[in-house]
């Protein structure tokens, strides 16, 4: 690493591996059957995501991608922010236009990318030490719903979580992490938050079932992980891809429907279930958002809207908030 680079490791070995035994124990034995998104990316399932954001019918990572580069200098001249934070940075791709208009500015002078991937984010963090020679990067390899405590204090920071991530988190889930978020901001302290906002269920439900198979692949990729990693039995064969957009809930659901029954051994787990025919397993959410519903959520936290944008198709939106003071 350079003089302007570090990297900290907040996840202890082995990890990873204790928190999918959890995650397994505790949502498959919950009705619906549940497993958290976050495992199904893995080297394969980021391989087919990265496919996903490239299909024609898959509109948020280009809609966003057209926001931050319209928008990006006006959110550096709205911002006094020395520190720029990325949560789930991946390879920061999508960030390159915020850090471009926010050293043009001269203010900048720190990026804390943070992520689980440690190979990744030792990549990405080198790349950007060299792209950005006056900037120092100091990279944490973390899970954003653990370590935000570890988020740096000492500077006015602009905290991006982008990608529609938001979306992936349940009601519950989402107001805590947004909670905690907020606690660890001081104030005068910014969020710029990516989300998918709410459209009619023809177009998302196209955006979510393309023709070729891939999102299927995807989805049917968390249960190749539970075998490979736990050494479960399912049969991936024996489920049905259903995508359906649910209306009360302003979501769309990922499910896989048993064909038929079927006995479950995960061994790794040391769980055993019967799933019957037709039973289903969520394997993840992506909730859809109004322009109300960010601000309402954002200012239950104590974040006051202060500008939001959209791409032209008013498909997706970027918004940001500030800490408010007291």
């Amino acid at each position: 690493m350079s003089g302007r680079t570090t990297v900290s490791v907040l996840l202890p070995p082995g990890s990873a591996g204790a928190a999918l035994v959890e995650d397994v124990r505790r949502g498959l034995a919950s009705q619906p059957r549940t497993l958290p998104p976050k495992w199904l990316y893995d080297d394969e399932g980021s391989r087919l995501f990265d496919r996903i954001t490239r299909l024609p019918d898959y509109y948020p990572t280009e809609a966003e991608r057209s926001i931050l580069l319209a928008a990006a200098p006006e959110i550096a001249a709205l911002t006094d922010a020395t520190t720029l934070v990325e949560l789930g940075s991946g390879t920061s791709d999508k960030t390159r236009a915020l850090l471009d208009a926010f050293t043009a500015t001269g203010r900048l002078t720190r990026f804390v990318p943070v992520d689980v991937s440690e190979g990744i984010l030792r990549e990405a963090a080198e790349e950007l030490a060299s792209t950005y020679p006056d900037l120092t990067v100091q990279a944490i390899v973390g899970d954003f719903t653990l370590h935000l405590s570890h988020l740096p204090s000492d500077h006015r920071k602009l905290v991006a979580f982008l990608g529609g991530t938001i979306g992936n988190l349940y009601v519950e889930e989402r107001g805590a992490f947004l909670g905690a978020l907020a606690d660890s901001f001081a104030p005068g302290d910014w969020l710029l938050l990516g989300t998918d906002l709410v459209k009619s269920a023809d177009r998302l439900i196209a955006a979510y079932d393309d023709p070729g198979g891939v999102t299927e692949q995807f989805v049917r990729n968390g249960l190749r992980v539970l075998n490979r990693e736990l050494g479960a039995d399912f049969d991936e064969a024996a489920f049905t891809y259903v995508p359906f957009w649910d209306p009360h809930m302003h979501r769309m659901d990922l499910r896989l429907r048993a064909d038929m029954p079927q006995h479950v051994h995960v061994p790794g787990a040391a769980i055993d279930f019967f799933l019957a025919s037709g039973e289903e397993i969520r394997m993840e959410i992506s909730t859809k958002f109004t322009r109300d519903t960010v601000r309402d959520e954002l200012g239950a936290v104590g974040l006051e809207v202060v500008q939001t944008w959209t791409d032209a198709a008013g498909d997706f939106a970027v918004t940001l908030a500030r800490k408010q003071a007291g």
